[in-house]
């Protein structure tokens, strides 16, 4: 730590008044540094308005997804047979009767027990499995006669024909169970060609069908359907059954209605993307006052505005019965911003939905409010040229700019400082010494004085 006793020789406070001097010059410095906290809070803001437009861009794009504008709820009557769910294929107002006569299930064979599952008993040779009336032979090498070794000779064969050990608890637990692939895979097993064989399927216990294949069985109104497994996703265009029971004679009613209130809420959500991207504009574009924006100025802003504003009265063309969004009930109020109008969208929703899909989502040859929408947001969030990622370059830029300009200054003003303080050090030097003089000269006069008394 450097010390300095400024002002022994002038009397000056010199770090005063270094630092006031300093303080005047640093000025311009302090108006960068106001600057770049000027263009960093305008970056957060163009930041936040980004992310309403892509907040905006998000519902649009659900209210443009044609695959979803029919959303259907499936009403199931409580019956515990059956559990049902859809998608937009599904015809709303339809209905149905559903009778569960079958459930589907796969072939199961087991073998009897034995005390050991590990015990080469089985001998070699080739175990033969017909399925689906096709033969088929699983090789069992010497060594490998146990029930795992069968076991992993049959899972490796690829034949359609699983193997698990299962454990009854009983004197003898181990026993080997085949399961068929599906419903309609049947199988039968010959251990003629394994050395022995007769161990596995003895003549009073052969290899046991527990359970036979069956395929499920279903009525949906009085027509017979059958079907591999117990979910049956062909029978009803648009609707998936999973079969939990059987019951035959219990019908069980099913109908399909359509969910205005998802269609409701997708267009409440396109609304509060628009009134929240619209009144971030408007607070930003205040010029006079404490409460300024701090994006006021950049026409740009209002620019979307207006262009959006556009969009909500632009007529869609199309062969339907709508062709503005106040015909279904969107209003737009006197601050800009949008309210729905439940009224008139109800009426639109049940007595014309198909033309207010054309309305929305649009025709072949027409596009509809929301693909105009979208296409316009998607080049306004672009990462490469959209309206955020321009002005982001652009702030980098100047606050690039006035960083070396701060960082230049910094350099100048240390130097002007040093200089200043060198100055003042060669003045005190000065002054010291012309003070030293002084005070020689003085003596000198004192002695010629004395002198000059004394002569007398």
């Amino acid at each position: 730590m450097t010390i300095t006793f400024s002002g022994l020789a002038t009397g000056l406070d010199t770090n005063s008044i270094v630092s006031e001097l300093m303080s005047l010059e640093r000025q311009p410095l302090m108006r960068m540094e106001a600057d770049k906290t000027w263009l960093n809070n305008r970056l957060d803001a163009y930041r936040i308005f980004d992310t309403k437009l892509n907040n905006f861009l998000a519902s649009v794009k659900d209210l443009d997804a044609t695959n979803d504008f029919h959303p259907s709820t499936i009403n199931v009557a409580e019956s515990g047979l059956f559990t049902a769910s859809g998608t937009t294929d599904a015809l709303p107002g339809s209905s149905y009767q559903i009778e569960v006569m079958a459930l589907a299930q796969v072939q199961k064979n087991v073998t009897t027990g034995f005390s050991d599952r590990g015990i080469n008993q089985f001998g070699n040779g080739t175990l033969s499995i017909t399925v689906d009336g096709i033969p088929q032979n699983i090789a069992v090498s010497p060594g490998h006669g146990s029930l795992e070794g069968i076991m992993t000779a049959i899972n490796n064969g690829g034949i359609g024909i699983s193997a698990t050990i299962i454990n009854d608890g009983t004197a003898n637990p181990y026993r080997l169970v085949l399961t068929g692939a599906d419903s309609a895979t049947t199988f039968s097993v010959d251990v003629s060609n394994l050395s022995n064989g007769d161990l596995l399927t003895p003549a009073n216990e052969p290899l046991m069908m527990t359970q036979a294949a069956t395929r499920a069985h279903i009525k949906v109104d009085n027509i017979d359907i059958y079907s591999d497994n117990n979910t049956i996703s062909q029978a009803i265009p648009g609707i998936t059954l999973n079969l939990l029971k059987a019951e035959p004679g219990t019908r069980t009613a099913m109908n399909v209605k359509l969910d205005e209130q998802v269609i409701k809420e997708q267009i409440q959500a396109f609304v509060n993307g628009y009134n929240d991207t619209v009144a971030f504009v408007t607070s930003q574009s205040v010029i006079n006052g404490s409460e300024g924006g701090i994006l006021a100025g950049d026409s740009g802003l209002n620019s979307v505005k207006r262009h959006l504003q556009d969009m909500l009265t632009t007529r869609v063309n199309n062969s339907g019965s709508f062709n503005y969004l106040s015909q279904l009930g969107l209003e737009t109020q006197r601050d800009g911003t949008l309210k729905i109008n439940d009224k008139v969208l109800d009426s639109a929703l049940q007595e014309n939905l198909d033309d207010v899909e054309a309305m929305l989502v649009g025709q072949t040859t027409a596009p509809g409010v929301a693909t105009r929408f979208k296409e316009y947001l998607e080049s306004l969030t672009s990462s490469v040229d959209g309206f955020f990622a321009g002005r982001k370059e652009n702030t980098y830029s100047n606050l690039k700019r006035i960083d070396n300009r701060i960082a230049q200054t910094e350099v100048r003003l240390d130097h002007k400082e040093n200089a200043m303080r060198a100055r003042f050090a060669a003045l005190e030097q000065l002054i010291s010494g012309m003070n030293a003089q002084s005070s020689f000269l003085g003596q000198q006069m004192d002695m010629l004085n004395n002198m000059m008394t004394g002569n007398k």
